[in-house]
């Protein structure tokens, strides 16, 4: 038996067979896609206030140094592609014509009319990994056909990509420990999926293929760059202290907490007893040192696993292995993990800053700021822990690191650099100073250093020294 049946769209009649499965909707993918953007269409449309966003974004625009004006051009071009949609379908509502009233709707579909009613019908791979079920707050979903499967257009690809920039930098920053890495990975992840677009054929869960592109990026990355950590050697000359040598990674790079994303992957889940030290938090240098020791698949695995929150099923669908390889690689991971990390989470782990230690980071800036050595001294245990990669200068106790520090901070030595002015960041959730160095018979405090602190018990643990390249990622000047 054939019953007549009318798209939900556009009123034209459809011929569909009776029986078993699901009977379709709409007549064409034009009324499919257009049905769906009128469900996702919001009672005023927000040009107003994307023109607004995006003008505040121009005039916030860096265009020194080159870096900084790439990062900020790239994430405008999200905006002006959902600028463009809005005018496309401003038009198209200008250009339709009405149907008459007892006029066949079929004068709806020709040639002209379903070209401009048409959404790019590109789309993405089928993963077949289980949706989490969690929707990202704020994110316009791709439509979806009758047969499940996401429908991806140009626009819902940007607008996808523009949801997922900073949630999937932090992931490739994990992978990696280099902001500059993560940062071009990030872009090779995201130029991937976009020439994919045309060819692929679909996905019921597209943050889930943003992830296996963007681990497979770094993976590609990894298999091309022996980015395994050794450990410091003695400098010659140098009294590094009587602590045994920490790791070195040359390419370990600061991540300004000003970046990470607004809210928690929606992906988190409630973590074991036993999995403190891999909580999804983790973004220090800690655990990021600690991290860089695994192979680069097992490290996928405990990153995806423990820190994004993928279930096994899920994990193993992105590494494109099974659910037994991945509970394999995670349990060693975990192991690896515990005996690097020192000691318990909690002291190590970055919290929200107490006065205290806001009190603490003041008085090291002060101190540094008149070359006060007693007070530096008094400010960091006795086993403190100074690295400064890439460079090889390392040192493992307080004694070591202020014998290196006081002859180029007294304006009585032969060695002295000049005068340090600092200000306060925070990098990889923990406390940070970006340093400024005013040379001898200069009047310019410039670019120097950030050093990033882990504090323990009321004093500086551990500081990571970092080259000034990376101010403008911080957001701040190069001189003062």
């Amino acid at each position: 038996m054939t019953r007549t049946a009318r798209c939900q769209a556009c009123g034209r009649p459809m011929e569909n067979a009776g029986g078993p499965g699901r009977t379709a909707s709409y007549c064409s993918q034009a009324c499919r896609q257009r049905a769906y953007r009128e469900r996702r269409r919001p009672g005023g449309v927000p040009a107003r206030d994307l023109v607004t966003d995006l003008t505040d974004r121009l005039t916030r625009l860096r265009v020194e140094p080159a870096l900084a004006f790439h990062a900020d051009v790239e994430a405008l071009s999200p905006r002006f592609a959902q600028l463009r949609r809005l005018a496309r379908e401003a038009r198209q509502g200008v250009e339709e014509p009405e149907v008459r009233e007892g006029a066949e709707p079929e004068a709806r579909h020709g040639a002209e009319s379903e070209a401009a009613e048409s959404v790019t019908p590109t789309s993405v791979t089928n993963l077949g990994v289980p949706n989490p079920g969690v929707t990202d707050p704020g994110v316009t979903d791709p439509g979806v056909t009758d047969s499940g499967v996401t429908d991806f257009g140009e626009d819902a690809l940007a607008a996808l990509i523009e949801a997922h920039w900073q949630e999937l930098r932090v992931h490739c920053y994990r992978l990696l420990g280099s902001y500059d890495e993560a940062e071009d990975l990030t872009q090779e992840t995201f130029l991937r999926a976009w020439r994919a677009r045309e060819s692929l054929t679909g996905v019921d869960n597209p943050r889930a293929w943003l992830y296996k592109v963007a681990t497979n990026a770094c993976l590609d990355f990894l298999r091309k760059h022996n980015r395994r950590p050794s450990t410091y050697e003695p400098v010659p000359g140098m009294d590094s202290g009587d602590g045994p040598p920490p790791p070195r990674l040359p390419w370990l790079q600061p991540f300004p907490d000003d970046q990470l994303p607004d809210t928690p992957a929606p992906h988190q889940r409630e973590h074991r007893p036993d999995d403190e030290a891999v909580a999804s938090e983790t973004l220090e240098l800690v655990f990021l040192t600690a991290i860089q020791q695994l192979p680069p698949r097992q490290r996928a695995a405990v990153i995806l696993r423990d820190v994004a929150g993928w279930t096994a099923q899920e994990t193993a669908e992105l590494l494109d292995t099974s659910v037994a390889s991945v509970n394999s690689a995670v349990q060693r991971g975990r192991s690896t993990l515990r005996q690097a990390l020192p000691g318990r989470r909690e002291d190590w782990s970055a919290a929200e800053p107490s006065a205290g230690d806001l009190a603490l980071l003041q008085r090291y800036m002060e101190a540094a700021a008149r070359a006060d050595f007693d007070a530096m001294a008094e400010l960091v245990r006795e086993d403190v822990v100074l690295t400064m990669p890439p460079n090889p200068f390392w040192f493992t106790s307080r004694e070591a690191m202020v014998a290196f520090v006081r002859p180029s901070l007294d304006p009585e030595s032969p060695m002295f650099v000049g005068h340090w002015r600092h200000l306060p960041v925070r990098a990889n959730g923990q406390l940070a100073v970006a340093g400024y160095l005013r040379r001898p018979g200069t009047s310019v405090f410039r670019a120097q250093l950030i050093d990033v602190l882990r504090v323990e018990r009321g004093r500086i643990a551990e500081i990571t020294t970092f080259e000034p390249h990376l101010f403008p990622t911080f957001a701040l000047p190069m001189t003062l």
